[in-house]
């Protein structure tokens, strides 16, 4: 590292103002800040999660689905001390753990949009690339905030504008929200009448990166690239103001100082100047210094809103919560570990992978979700208890066709020779009638859950799960079918769809339900369903 680099990354580290950074590992760190908040609480911590309730924990969200059974087993009969950290550096470092973030960051950034200019494919495959090569996040911002469509390699990238038709107030209220953490979209029209943070001036100091961009030829081309002129400045007024006044902002972002703009030379204000059919490209743009802003070391709720982010995607809620409501009024459940999470993921030069497991080896990630005995209802924000979290269309996609052997059956298909790209490829469109059912509204929040009817109904009936019960060389059903001991059934059916051994109670149902049929291919098709249907397999807890 260069004298320059680490006088960087050392301002960026003191802008945090947060504590020093520790020698203890940040996993050992954030167990003792979460811990400090415990109060009266502390003796009704719960205890560690077993190592099945673990395995399917961490699957689901390093990699997007659920274990095989010969992984199940597996890493239950390991006995070493270390295996949840190997385990967890193995997920990590599996092309799985790419896909699983490029569903979260789509969701994220474009929150289930229609993809009207960016194909969807090319988006998912940009997005795949980015964390296959585990690029920075800062540097991956830069990417989206900076592309302009017009070259085919870097189209994907422009997503985040082009499928919002560069519309003023969508792009604006969306950086605020999903890059800061704030959403000022109230500021729109006048100063926040109850969060004082929120400002008019900051609201359109974001949109003067932009007010001068347009798409061209027009927003209705799907082939549309963005353009800029070389002129034009916001101005805005308060509804309340009584006296309608006109306000204006250099661009800037909220609680910094404006950007200072050269002036240009008359006669020289554009590279490519405006003509029919022609894109301008103006001499200085306003638009490229966007990325730079956002993600600037002096923009301390950049790296503080991604930090968050990534400890509601594994936790189950943000320490602001919710995720873009961040204010003086909205207090984190835990400034100092908020603050310390934000400072070390400026340190690690925005490594997300490693923040990830940074989290995922605390004990704080690894607790049960089991309410322990004297507690009746937990505060999320404690932590005392591991928050269960509904499985995302694309994690309930792909932990269906696991559990019903679809996958393995796949596998097999390819021979011994398949590669992850090659199941993907097979796997990947059956997530759309998922994605279309179960993604409705958009939020990528994991407290949001709630089954509709039609939801219940595409469970129960549509053919998207009922596809996947069909015996099928190598799938649950077809191995279920060739055994005769009803206990071993029990032990496959359970270990392939739940991740974990049958209780007593279960094993004697299971038994019950063979012994009494006249159809067991019937009946085991419908055990099968029951399970991927339940409330057990739709929750990662």
């Amino acid at each position: 590292m260069s004298a320059l680099s680490r006088f960087v990354a050392a301002v960026a580290l003191l802008a945090f103002a947060g504590p020093i950074l520790g020698a203890d590992p940040l996993h050992a760190r954030i167990d003792k800040q979460i811990a400090a908040g415990f109060g009266a609480n502390a003796k009704h911590i719960a205890p560690r999660a077993g190592d099945d309730e673990f395995l399917r924990r961490v699957y689901l969200d390093l990699v997007g689905t659920t274990p095989t059974v010969a992984e199940l087993n597996e890493f239950l009969a390991d006995s070493a001390k270390d295996k949840r950290a190997k385990l967890i550096d193995k997920l990590l470092a599996s092309p799985g753990h790419a896909r699983r973030m490029a569903w979260h960051l789509d969701v994220m950034l474009m929150e289930r949009g229609a993809d009207s200019k960016v194909p969807r494919a090319a988006w998912e495959a940009y997005l795949v690339a980015a964390f296959a090569e585990n690029k920075p996040y800062d540097a991956l911002v830069r990417e989206l905030l900076s592309a302009d469509g017009s070259d085919p390699k870097t189209r994907p990238a422009a997503k985040f504008f082009l499928d919002r038709n560069l519309e003023p107030h969508a792009v604006t209220k969306d950086i605020g929200r999903i890059f800061l953490g704030r959403n000022m979209q109230c500021a729109q029209c006048h100063d926040h009448p109850t969060v004082d943070d929120y400002k008019q001036a900051d609201y359109y100091g974001i949109q003067a990166f932009l007010n001068r961009s347009f798409l061209f030829p027009n927003a209705n081309v799907p082939t549309a690239v963005i353009a800029e002129k070389a002129e034009g400045d916001v101005s805005f007024m308060s509804v309340f103001d009584k006296n309608k006044k006109l306000n204006s902002t250099a661009p800037r972002m909220p609680g910094g100082k404006p950007i200072e703009e050269p002036k240009a030379e008359k006669g020289k204000e554009y590279k490519v100047a405006p003509a029919a059919n022609v894109k301008p490209v103006p001499t200085y743009s306003r638009r490229e210094q966007l990325a730079g802003a956002v993600t600037s070391a002096e923009n301390k709720a950049f790296a503080r809103n991604a930090a968050n982010r990534v400890w509601a995607m594994m936790m189950g809620r943000g320490i602001v919560h919710p995720v873009d409501v961040d204010h003086g009024n909205n207090r984190p459940s835990h400034p100092e570990l908020l603050n310390e999470l934000a400072a070390e993921f400026v340190a690690h030069k925005y490594d997300m992978k490693w923040l990830v497991r940074e989290i995922a080896l605390s004990d704080v990630y690894q607790r049960s979700s089991e309410t322990p005995a004297g507690l009746d209802d937990p505060p999320a924000d404690r932590y005392l208890v591991a928050i269960m979290k509904p499985l995302t269309p694309e994690q309930f996609a792909y932990a269906a066709m696991q559990a019903t052997g679809h996958t393995d059956a796949e596998r097999a298909a390819l021979g011994a020779k398949w590669t992850e790209a090659q199941l993907d490829a097979r796997l990947a469109p059956r997530l759309g009638p998922f994605r279309a059912m179960l993604g409705r509204g958009g939020d990528a929040t994991a407290d949001t859950f709630s089954s509709t009817l039609d939801q219940t109904l595409f469970l129960k009936y549509g053919s998207a799960v009922r596809g996947l019960l069909t015996p099928r060389a190598g799938n649950l059903t077809d191995r279920l079918n060739k055994i005769t001991n009803p206990d071993a059934v029990a032990d496959e059916l359970f270990a392939a769809v739940f991740s974990r051994r049958p209780t007593a109670d279960e094993r004697k149902d299971v038994a019950d339900a063979l012994k009494n049929t006249t159809d067991r291919g019937k009946t085991i098709n419908e055990m099968v369903w029951a399970l991927v249907a339940s409330a057990e397999f739709r929750f990662n807890h």
